[in-house]
């Protein structure tokens, strides 16, 4: 049996955790032959992977989204499609539900590249009367760009060539979700889609956000994202997500509710389970396992700390994970000079991380986003409890889900709101009592509902049906 796995951004390209948890899957499946489907942002990241790729992944193949920008200009390109392709085609382009299937025959029979549709006749009388039909008061140059912004990648991806397997797993919805469809369509094979967050969600808070797109679009690029999953949430044969309210979220947007089921994520219980107490120093040590990303919100994460340390000053902030972005990561490290911070640690990724727990007493988790962060479910393993601020399943790690009689593992903290995340911090320094009981209500829960062995099964027992 051949899987391919089909990546968008993060593995293995990027430390993390969605890439933590494909290779602790690959690695765990070693009878399986893997192939990988890869999208990064630029090209100039070809073949530079942070992981040794397991033994059992046989091929992978490299799709860059600013690689179509490479393509010559063709000579007067010419392209053909039936009245009913035409429509489908017209509706991509205004980002509505559409006929992918239609769409992606009708670009893989052309003799020119797909992206070439962008400079075509074609496309300018197509675009002239979306102009004309729909976006009459819009600027016309601006709506031109944005529509060749955000159909190049699209167009892209039409003509790609696929691995050979059995089975196309998306890792994502966005491009990933849309190449996995390509794939599948072109190949007969079933599709199965795993979303760690919602992706056409996190793009929408994205964009609300953007100061790079124009008010005026910021809906239309909203619908891209949306029209997007749309195409694999109705191809997918199988939709799993992390835990029960992101699978109610996938159902609310349009994902077949007979099709959805949750997988929890899995760790290592027993190798971070051997981590022993921190011997006591008049310290308190916070470790934070996180890459340097703007999503991570590590800012608020310091200024929570710097407004710890002036009413307990006997803490230590220990920030550990490698620069994703080097820009944001320099930030983070002037803010801490500016607020004159000695007592943050930032060693980079640590290696040994079971070990490294040893000397923490416990966590903080301040992102803007999650799905169901390993980061929580090593650190409950540890016997460390955690603060997080309420994003994905983080409320549920915490506190336990239905049925779930295990007490609190920690506090959670509203997003970007550094008194409340500093004032849900001190509560644990203050209080050694609690963090020895909900480390260790943190731990009893990871034992029983996150351990890495069920999860490989399960996967393995969907990969079985589906094939």
């Amino acid at each position: 049996m051949r899987i391919c796995l089909v990546f968008e951004g993060s593995y293995p390209y990027l430390f993390g955790g969605v890439s933590s948890w494909a290779h602790q899957l690959i690695s765990a499946l070693p009878d399986i032959e893997f192939s990988l489907l890869l999208i990064g942002p630029k090209k100039e990241k070809r073949g530079q992977f942070v992981y040794e790729l397991p033994a059992n992944v046989i091929e992978t193949y490299e799709y860059f989204l600013d690689e179509p920008l490479d393509t010559k200009p063709s000579s007067r390109p010419r392209f053909s499609f039936s009245p009913e392709e035409t429509e489908e085609i017209r509706k991509m382009l205004l980002c509505r539900d559409c006929n992918f299937d239609l769409i992606i025959n009708a670009f893989r029979r052309q003799k020119y590249p797909a992206e070439a549709f962008l400079q075509s006749r074609e496309f300018m009388a197509m675009f002239s009367g979306i102009m004309q039909d729909t976006l009459r008061l819009a600027p016309y140059s601006d709506t031109f760009y944005m529509e060749r912004s955000m159909m190049l990648p699209v167009l892209y991806l039409m003509q790609a060539k696929n691995p050979k397997a059995d089975c196309y797993h998306a890792i994502s919805t966005g491009y990933a979700g849309l190449l996995t469809v390509i794939a599948g369509h072109v190949t007969g094979k079933p599709i199965l889609l795993t979303e760690h967050g919602i992706y056409s969600r996190e793009r929408e808070e994205e964009m609300i956000r953007s100061d790079w797109v124009s008010a005026d679009y910021k809906k239309h690029w909203i619908d891209f994202f949306y029209m997007l999953s749309g195409a694999i949430y109705q191809r997918a044969v199988k939709i799993t997500s992390l835990f029960a309210s992101a699978s109610q979220i996938q159902k609310d947007i349009g994902a077949p509710a007979d099709r959805c089921e949750v997988i929890s994520n899995g760790i290592d219980f027993p190798k971070f389970s051997t981590a022993r107490a921190k011997k006591p120093d008049g310290f308190i040590d916070i470790g934070a396992a996180v890459r340097f990303a703007k999503i991570k919100d590590i800012k608020t994460m310091i200024y929570a700390f710097y407004e710890v340390t002036q009413s307990f000053p006997n803490a230590r902030l220990h920030i550990l994970g490698p620069d994703e972005d080097k820009k944001y990561a320099d930030e983070c490290r002037e803010l801490v000079r500016y607020l004159g911070l000695t007592n943050v640690l930032m060693p980079g990724r640590i290696s040994d991380m079971p070990a490294y727990y040893e000397k923490l007493d416990f966590t903080i988790l301040t992102s803007l986003s999650e799905g169901q962060p390993l980061t929580l479910l090593e650190s409950f393993a540890a016997g460390r409890p955690a603060v997080a601020t309420d994003v994905g399943c983080c409320r549920e790690l915490i506190f336990g889900s239905k049925g779930d009689d295990f007490g609190m593992a920690g506090y959670i903290a509203h997003p970007m709101d550094a008194h409340d995340i500093a004032e849900k911090m001190l509560l644990l320094c203050n209080s050694p009592e609690d963090i020895k009981a909900f480390g260790e209500n943190g731990r009893k829960r990871a034992e029983k509902y996150y351990q890495r062995p069920d999860m490989v099964e399960k996967y393995r027992k969907l990969y079985e049906e589906v094939v």
